[in-house]
This record gives structure tokens, C-alpha cells and sequence, in this order.
């Protein structure tokens, strides 16, 4: 097929690229799963598929039918049996339970039936039995309360918090059959002595909510990192928790660091390794949090930090005998590596042009499965280096716009970082009509690959098709570029942000290559804060769309589920500096908008929730600014429907075709 008789992904090509993730690798090194995601066009939903690879016998095939979504996959540690989490319930009220099949058999079996489902799960060392993490059931208190006076909640006092519990399937594994499940709350019984299909609860619901957890490979310990309720504002007071399991014993090991990421035992079970914050926990309050690696001795109770002078957020994945298997980032770039107790570490990825999802290891540390992609192809599932699918051949015989990293200069003397798509047949002696498309965060950023789970809302590749290129700037306070960098717009957003974004447009433009007559500026999330900033700030842009976008922080600080996060950024609350808070809101230029603004949010975001949308859409209206107001019914941040992101992609494709092409959008409002 000649070039010009080629065309680049459409809308609904785009939002129909599979996407990649969970990648687990059995402990023999031979098999790996994963996950699959793809857009069910036929039931507007998209599905999770769990993917087997045997590499044995050079086979790659779904495990559950195609209407059955399956997650979250996870090998035996005998490598005879595959886990995984699958969807149980009326529609609409389905919960994720635990399944066990092995790779010979055709059906699955359901092991768990918890009212509430389970978010995460781990084998014990023997095979045996499974661990995980479940919401408790209400209490019958609440319940007495219901029914005599309605339904109706104490705010910041009523939780249904995370708890750990174990069940024991040996007899169930052995039978291959599914057996009706008891409830057993004593945790201090000796498990092994117990019925086979009983559920123990290790943890009671009164104590802590748990996020992540490991189990010791003696199976008598646990590790929980937990926080006192569900509520986002308790984030700051999360610890770590061990668990004597046989005895029910629980230490709180007062670590006074902010924590997150995931926590592992050591193969002896003497030590933990976890992310934490470089400083005490009460700094945070009112400052961006940065962090590095620790590793605890919980018997000799000393503290070693491994990784002093790495300048980058490291994430613990497993502890193998040959080391602490580890994942970072570094700028656009997502490594892997062995990392040793005294900070050594052996690379296990390319240095460069390598983005690194997901990975697993075997617990010798022979054998790793990652998932991975470079510059301009999508993501592809990799055993021992190998890779084992072939998801880039969706791209056949199709355009595909060439994307790099460019770097410029803001005005405060900082290199910026950024990715340029540009069309196939490049002219570098041409003005182009130039997009800014503005990640979340603010701590992530934007990499050089195609993948729709970073890029759900913005058709990047129908925007090279008319003509447009399309530039994705790593602002001050994105990962990957090391802890000042990440910490760089304390108490500077929103302004900060701007001289970010506009000096990499002025570097376009000074080369040629841009149109400054024809810019446009779009983002979610934070991503929509700073083109809502550009809304009301700047008069450089033809025209702007706000998605999920934070317009005034005073109002959003008492609206969002996580004012904390306003705290660490702004460096106090709105009452005891209410000047941050209008310097940083782009309500506070309003009289000065000027740009044709389309506005678009989910009706359910309780991070960023649409009173922001409203509150600039009648700014706008008021200053007689073109403006749409779109609220996506029953959408949060993102959409679990194919065709609302086909219609959110469809709104931005005309909303800029016509104020910077001058293209008709008379069927705007058909979307």
C-alpha cells in the first residue's frame, strides 16, 4: 500500500487498542499471564481477559470466555495453579471474588464470596490457602440505626475499613470443586487444624484500613501498610503494621514517614522494604511529598536507606534471593533492577527508550516477565527478554505520527522536557498549527509511546491527520526528572505551569515549526487546571478545553475528597492564606478570558467535582466567551464506556478544528 493511500488510527481505532498490564510470571520461569484490555463495542463496556503464555509449548491464549472478565492473575508459588480475580453478582452489583484454575482444566473455580469482593490477594508459600484484603461487612449498629430512622452517615467517624483475612483451599484445589464458605473470626486458631473452607479474619475493621500487605514465606508474619479509615485525609497518618498470624499479635511500628507504593519481606522474613518520604511525616502537611527506599530490621529495629543519592521514586516489587526487585522512573524512561542491601544494583532494562509498566520475578531471581514499550510502538508482554506478543502489528498498515522528546528552556532557567508528535511526512520548513495537550498529576508525565491508558480523552492521531502537531510538556512538578524538579511548583502553580507550557510554544515557534497565530491548549485533571489557568490568564491561545480542571482552589479545598493535597502544594488552608489560593485560580483572571473554551467533566469526580466546570462555565458566559459545558453522566475521572470516549474524543477534534481550522461544528452538540 502506497503512503498516501494510508491513513492514521480513527477515533474508534484508537479507543479499540488493547491495552497490556498485570504481567505475572510463574516461579518455574516458564509461564507468564496477563491481562488484556479491550473495548467491547457491542456492549459498550471494556473487558479484562487473563492471557496464559507457555512458553514450553509456545502457546499464548484467553483463560476465561469472552464474557468473562478475569484480573489481577497470580501463580502458585508450586507454579501448578493459576489465580486470579473475576467479577460474581447480579448486573450492576457484580463483585470481584478469587478463582483458581489450572492451565489443564477448562473451568475456573470460585474460592471466595465476600459480600463487598476482594481487592487484592496472595498465595501463602505452601499453596495452600490465599490471603487478602476485603471491605468488612457493616456493622450491626448501622444496621439496628437503618431500620429504625433511614439511612443516613456521621461524616469522618463511619467506616467500613480493609481487612485481612486467610481461607484455606487445599481440600478445594484437591477436589477441584467449590464448597459453600464459613466464616471463622478467631484469628490466634492454628489454621491448619480448622475446617478446610473456613475464612479467618486476621484483622479487625476497628483498627486500621489496609492498602497493601505481604506475607513472610514462613507464613507466620504479615506486613500491612494501612491507614486509620478509607478517607483520603487520612493518607498522611498511614503506618506499617506486622501481624503475628498464628498468634494474632499486632505491632504498630510508628514509622513517622509518609508511606506509599508497596511493602515486601525480605526472604528471611526479618526485614521489610517499603517507599517512604525523605522526611518526618508533619513537614507534609504543608510541603510536596518526595521519597526514597527503606529497608527496616524489625528484630534489631534499624533503619537502612540503601539508595541516599538516587534522585528518583523507587517502588519495591519483590525480594528474591539474589535481591530487592525494583521499578523506577527515570524522566521518560521506566526501569527494572536488582537492588542490593548496600545499594548496589544490577540493571535488568535498557538504560533508554524503555517504558516498563509491570513486571515480575521468580523468587530466586532468575526469571523475570515485564511489560514493556519503546519510542513510537505500543506495549508488548516480554519473558527473559523475550518478547512473547505482538500487539504493534494493530498498526498495520496504518499511518503513525513520530514521536520524540524535545527540550527547551522556561524563564526561570529550568530545562523543561517535553514529547513532539509530528505527522510522516514532516516538513521542517512549515508552520503547523500547534496543540498542547497537558498531562494529570501532578506527579506523572508524558511519554514518547502509544498507549490509550495514558491518553483516554485526546485523539493525538486524528489531530495529526489534520494537520495539526502536537506537543505533551513535562512541566516543574512531573515525575521521573528527580526530587527537585518534582517539588519545583511549591506555593507556583498555575503561573509556574504557564511559563512551562508557553516557553516550549515560543520554542516551537522561534523554530519554525509553529504557527503562533494557531495554538491550542487541552488537559484532565491537573492537565485541565493549567488549561483553565490558560483560559483566564492568556490571551495566546486560539482555543482551550478544560477537562476534570480545578478553576478555583478556596471552593475546591472544601469540595474535594483529598484537601491535603491542596495543603502540600499551596502550603497552607485557604483561611490562613487565602492569597495562594487566588493567585493559584485561574478564577481569579477571569475578566481578562478571552478564548473559546470548551468544558468538559465526569458527574461523579470526587477528586475534582463539577462545581469547578460550573463555576468557570458561567465566568466564561458572563464575559461573553464562547464556551460548551459537557457533564458525562455517571463518569468519575474516566469513563468505563467505549462510545462517551469516543463522543469526549469527538468533542475536542471539533472543538479545535473549528476555532483554529475554521472547520464547521454545527453536529457539536449531536455528540
Amino acid at each position: 500500500m502506497k503512503l498516501n493511500e494510508k491513513s492514521y488510527l480513527n477515533i474508534e481505532e484508537i479507543i479499540s487498542l488493547p491495552t497490556l498490564l498485570d504481567t505475572n510470571i510463574s516461579d518455574n520461569g516458564k509461564n507468564v499471564a496477563f491481562v488484556k484490555r479491550t473495548a467491547n463495542w457491542q456492549d459498550n463496556t471494556y473487558r479484562n481477559h487473563v492471557w496464559i503464555y507457555e512458553k514450553d509449548k509456545g502457546l499464548r491464549y484467553p483463560l476465561t470466555p469472552r464474557d468473562i472478565d478475569s484480573t489481577s492473575p497470580s501463580w502458585s508459588p508450586d507454579s501448578r495453579y493459576i489465580a486470579y480475580l473475576s467479577p460474581v453478582g447480579d448486573k450492576g452489583n457484580k463483585k470481584n471474588q478469587i478463582f483458581i484454575k489450572s492451565i489443564d482444566h477448562d473451568s475456573g473455580v470460585q474460592i471466595t464470596d465476600e459480600e463487598e469482593g476482594v481487592s487484592k490477594f496472595k498465595w501463602d508459600a505452601n499453596s495452600k490457602g490465599f490471603y487478602y484484603i476485603a471491605q468488612a461487612k457493616e456493622s450491626e449498629m448501622i444496621k439496628k440505626r437503618k431500620k429504625l430512622y433511614g439511612n443516613f452517615q456521621h461524616i469522618g467517624k463511619e467506616y467500613q475499613n480493609n481487612c485481612l483475612y486467610y481461607i484455606k483451599i487445599e481440600k478445594l484445589i484437591h477436589n477441584y470443586k467449590f464448597g459453600r464458605i464459613e466464616k471463622n473470626d478467631s484469628a490466634s486458631e492454628d489454621k491448619d487444624e480448622q475446617e478446610t473452607s473456613a475464612v479467618y479474619q486476621l484483622t479487625d475493621e476497628m483498627d486500621f484500613h489496609i492498602h497493601e500487605f505481604d506475607i513472610s514465606n514462613d507464613g507466620e508474619k504479615a506486613v500491612m501498610m494501612a491507614t486509620p479509615s478509607p478517607n483520603m485525609e487520612d493518607y498522611i497518618n498511614g503506618d506499617l503494621y506486622i501481624l503475628d498470624i498464628k498468634f494474632g499479635e499486632l505491632q504498630k511500628m510508628n514509622i513517622d514517614k509518609l508511606l506509599g507504593g508497596s511493602v515486601c519481606f525480605s526472604p528471611e522474613g526479618n526485614k521489610i522494604c517499603y517507599s517512604a518520604s525523605i522526611r518526618e511525616r508533619d513537614y507534609y502537611k504543608t510541603h510536596i511529598q518526595d521519597s526514597t527506599l527503606e529497608i527496616y530490621d524489625i528484630y534489631h529495629r534499624e533503619l537502612i536507606q540503601p539508595l541516599t543519592d538516587f534522585d528518583s521514586t523507587v517502588i519495591p516489587i519483590q525480594w528474591t534471593a539474589k535481591g530487592i526487585f525494583i521499578r523506577w522512573q527515570n524522566k521518560t524512561n521506566y526501569l527494572i533492577g536488582l537492588l542490593s542491601e548496600d545499594g548496589t544494583m544490577e540493571l535488568l532494562s535498557e538504560k533508554a527508550d524503555s517504558f516498563i509498566l509491570d513486571a515480575s520475578i521468580t523468587s530466586d531471581g532468575n526469571h523475570i516477565s515485564y511489560n514493556k514499550a519503546i519510542t513510537n510502538e505500543t506495549f508488548e508482554i516480554y519473558l527473559d527478554d523475550k518478547k512473547i506478543t505482538n500487539e504493534n502489528s494493530f498498526f498495520k498498515e496504518k499511518l503513525k505520527s513520530n514521536r520524540e522528546i524535545i527540550s527547551w528552556q522556561n524563564s526561570d532557567g529550568q530545562e523543561i522536557e517535553g514529547v513532539l508528535s509530528t505527522p510522516v511526512e514532516f516538513k521542517r520548513n512549515k508552520k503547523y498549527p500547534l496543540l498542547v495537550v497537558i498531562h494529570g498529576g501532578p506527579a506523572w508525565a508524558s511519554f514518547p509511546i502509544f498507549s490509550d491508558c495514558f491518553n483516554e480523552k485526546y485523539p493525538i492521531e486524528q489531530f495529526i491527520e489534520k494537520g495539526f502537531i502536537v506537543l505533551e510538556p513535562n512541566y516543574r512538578g512531573s515525575s521521573g526528572y528527580g526530587n527537585e524538579f518534582l517539588t519545583a511548583n511549591y506555593k507556583t502553580l498555575g503561573t509556574a505551569y504557564y511559563d512551562d507550557v508557553i516557553s516550549g510554544v515560543d520554542k516551537l515557534v522561534d523554530k519554525g515549526i509553529a504557527d503562533k497565530d494557531r495554538v491550542g491548549v487541552m488537559g484532565w485533571s491537573n492537565g485541565g487546571y493549567i488549561a483553565a489557568f490558560c483560559s483566564t490568564f492568556s490571551s495566546r491561545f486560539k482555543a482551550i478545553s478544560v477537562g476534570g480542571g480545578i478553576t478555583n482552589w478556596r471552593t475546591h479545598y472544601v469540595n474535594t475528597d483529598m484537601p491535603y493535597f491542596i495543603r502540600m502544594h499551596l502550603g497552607n488552608n485557604p483561611w490562613n492564606d487565602p492569597e495562594i489560593y487566588a493567585k493559584t485560580s485561574p478564577m481569579t483572571y477571569i475578566k481578562s478570558a478571552c478564548t473559546p473554551t470548551l468544558i468538559q467533566h465526569g458527574e461523579k469526580d470526587a477528586r475534582v467535582p463539577t462545581p469547578n466546570a460550573f463555576e468557570l462555565y458561567q465566568g466564561l458566559k458572563d464575559m461573553e466567551v464562547d464556551t460548551e459545558l459537557v457533564i458525562f453522566k455517571g463518569m468519575a475521572y474516566s469513563s468505563d464506556q467505549p462510545e462517551m470516549n469516543v463522543a469526549i474524543m469527538k468533542q475536542n477534534l471539533m472543538w479545535f478544528s473549528h476555532y483554529i481550522l475554521g472547520e464547521s461544528r454545527k453536529d457539536f452538540r449531536v455528540l
